[in-house]
């Protein structure tokens, strides 16, 4: 069992209403991605689509000292991996529903919507994201003034 395994397993501890599947098997896509001196910061599940219905494509997302990563294994064969650095991250949506709440990630190439989790956690989550990409953007923001 690998550190992201281990991180997404506390969190749907923590909060159990979050709709999620085979975590294992879509923690060991992001684990297989980690770069050398990559550290895991935090980790979450959801669904990531647009839909409180369909249940059925969970990704686990982990925030490291480099990246938003997002890893979803396919039942069969494959997996989709999504990677967010510090440049391409725009801004960051947070709504709560009756049920579940979802996470807006907006990033110059795309939009990313994940759903089902639990309401309870959205506040977690914002902090995490938020604090994170203040962070990182600042590094960012500084190694482009430096190399003027």
């Amino acid at each position: 069992m690998g550190q992201v395994y281990k991180r997404v397993m506390r969190f749907k501890k923590k909060y159990p209403s979050t709709v999620a599947w085979r975590l294992e098997k879509n923690a060991s896509v992001i684990e297989k991605h980690l770069n050398p001196g990559e550290e895991v910061r935090y980790v979450f599940a959801a669904q990531k689509n647009d839909s409180i219905f369909n249940i059925f494509e969970t990704a686990v997302v982990c925030l490291t000292t480099k990246r938003i990563l997002l890893g979803r294994k396919r039942v069969f064969f494959g997996y989709f991996l999504n990677s967010i650095t510090p440049d391409m991250f725009n801004d960051l949506k947070v709504q709560g529903g009756l049920l579940w709440g979802k996470v807006f990630i907006d990033t110059v190439k795309e939009y990313v919507i994940l759903s089902n989790i639990s309401n309870e956690a959205l506040t977690e989550i914002e902090t995490e994201v938020s604090t994170y990409m203040i962070e990182e953007k600042k590094k960012y923001v500084n190694e482009l003034s430096d190399g003027d």
